[in-house]
């Protein structure tokens, strides 16, 4: 088992130290020694207020983030939690994607999805009903931008004839693609051509807000890996499938009700059923209680896992 998180101005009221350059690396170095293995940046170029007072988040951009911490750090890989592929012409985010694993000597997961923000998607001049197909071919565009010289490929906002981009990601062929949502589309797209799959848990009451599946329990995760599987096995994929996930047993890390022995029973079940990467909520509120909780977490949990 693996442990990430995401940098916590998810959380919405954020300490502002935690933007900042003193903050940010000290928290991905807290991060680093206390053994976890990813911090994540999700992607919110242009939120909508209504969501934003109803409790969603602004964002640092993820790119640019994982760039600083990359220098900060020298050994915690560097995660997008997720990026929209649809918000952006795809040879730009390529071109992102392996600045940031050349900078880090290939510490780079990119974590994509399809989003679910009207507003934001109006903002940023992009089609919202045609997500879909703009993130199939944006996953085609990727990989051939990283892999290919002269590359030949047309899309419906781009037109390749011809183009090279370079230097190429240290990660070969190209840094691992985990895809976020938990639809049987989502897990179909992993199938085809992902290293890993990222459902987010999702109450029932939140999934139609989220256009996604509601996933709230274990039980509810295990038929989708079995959906994961039996696609793997039918498109002939061998090489390991990473699945990442949260672990509520035992309450929350940042609680000082937490208990690490419920939680490591909960980390026990999630292995046994094929999740190899655990995703931790730590609190945004107040810098030192953000590096005491996720130091705590390091020795209650990481060090027994």
């Amino acid at each position: 088992m693996r442990f990430s998180f995401t940098h916590p101005m998810s959380a919405g009221a954020h300490d502002p130290r935690l933007v900042g350059r003193d903050g940010l690396t000290r928290l991905a170095r807290a991060a680093e020694a206390a053994g976890f293995d990813a911090i994540g940046f999700t992607d919110h170029p242009m939120p909508g207020s209504r969501w934003l007072a109803a409790g969603g988040h602004d964002a640092l951009d993820p790119f640019s983030a994982l760039a600083f911490c990359a220098a900060a750090t020298g050994r915690l890989r560097l995660m997008t939690n997720i990026a929209v592929l649809p918000y952006r012409n795809p040879f730009v985010l390529a071109k992102a994607a392996a600045t940031v694993d050349v900078l880090s000597d290939g510490r780079l997961i990119l974590g994509v999805g399809t989003g679910y923000q009207k507003a934001e998607y109006r903002a940023l001049g992009a089609d919202f009903d045609d997500r879909n197909d703009l993130f199939d071919e944006a996953l085609e565009a990727l990989i051939a931008a990283w892999t290919t010289d002269d590359l030949a490929l047309e899309g419906r906002r781009f037109a390749a004839v011809g183009n090279t981009a370079h230097p190429r990601p240290v990660q070969q062929p190209h840094p691992p693609i985990w895809i976020g949502g938990n639809s049987a589309r989502a897990r179909a797209r992993v199938a085809r051509c992902g290293q890993g799959w990222s459902p987010f848990p999702t109450p029932a009451a939140l999934a139609g807000t989220a256009r996604t599946a509601a996933l709230e329990t274990v039980d509810d995760l295990r038929p989708m890996l079995d959906d994961l599987w039996h696609r793997l096995e039918e498109a002939g994929r061998a090489e390991p499938v990473d699945v990442h996930f949260s672990c509520p047993a035992g309450g929350s890390p940042g609680d000082d009700r937490f208990d690490p022995d419920a939680h490591l029973e909960g980390l026990s079940a999630l292995t046994g059923i094929g999740v190899t990467w655990i995703g931790v909520t730590v609190p945004g509120d107040d810098l030192d209680r953000t590096l005491e909780v996720i130091q705590r977490y390091g020795e209650e949990v990481i060090s027994r896992a």
